[in-house]
């Protein structure tokens, strides 16, 4: 099931009680809405984990950006496995760039190949990687990405709830987040106004216990290989 974007600033209206939006109007709600979404992401990126072929440029370094893949990337969360037609379909291997470095200075300058070994990653530049040996224009990879949720159209100037179109850009167990996401930047607004400050921190709070707690909800029942008899 897919839940509308509609049905989350209806929600967050409710509970603002202002179904008119005259203090909080809804373009400035779904503004909300689609930073709620990033905010996700970007506290948990497995959350828009997406699986795409990836074609790779001539030589080592390979950029998640210049791909051209869709939805568009964030950061890199895994390389898996050669695709090209002429390759040999194997595994590759994450290594550290720095033992390959000592061992084979000259490496990056080998020969191209679409049978990519082994790949190298910096959390320090989150959407590139290298790849060993280097790469022709043939290869192609299979990876594991972190993606930028669509945005929510904003709604014209004036526009109540119903007239946001649209449904959320990640999956539907984050809608709870996103709307108390737009609760808090909501408070944080109105924050002259007493007990504001601490209703918006509430809200924000809910957010990260929510997100932790799902990350070791789904550690707990991941699959998993069963123990030695």
């Amino acid at each position: 099931m897919t839940i509308s974007a509609k049905s989350i600033i209806h929600r967050a209206t409710d509970i603002l009680q202002d179904q008119t939006s005259v203090r909080w109007p809804v373009s400035e709600l779904v503004r909300w809405l689609n930073d709620a979404q990033r905010f996700i992401v970007k506290m948990r990126p497995d959350a828009m984990n997406t699986t795409a072929t990836m074609t790779l440029v001539e030589g080592p370094r390979q950029d998640l950006d210049n791909a051209r893949l869709s939805p568009l990337p964030a950061k890199l969360i895994e390389v898996t496995r050669n695709l090209a037609e002429s390759s040999t379909k194997q595994a590759i291997r994450l290594v550290e760039r720095r033992i390959l470095d000592a061992q084979t200075p000259g490496w990056y300058n080998l020969t191209g190949t679409v049978n990519i070994v082994h790949y190298m990653f910096d959390a320090r530049d989150p959407k590139t990687f290298y790849v060993y040996p280097p790469a022709t224009s043939a290869a192609r990879l299979e990876v594991m990405y972190a993606a930028f949720p669509s945005d929510v159209t904003e709604p014209a100037d004036g526009a109540i709830w119903s007239a946001v179109v649209g449904d959320l850009g990640m999956p539907d167990i984050y809608a709870d987040d996103i709307l108390n996401m737009i609760l808090y930047r909501a408070y944080s607004k109105d924050s002259e106004y007493a007990g504001n400050t601490e209703r918006a921190a509430s809200y924000l709070n809910a957010v990260v216990a929510s997100l932790g707690a799902e990350i070791s909800a789904t550690m707990a029942v991941k699959p998993q290989s069963e123990p030695s008899a």
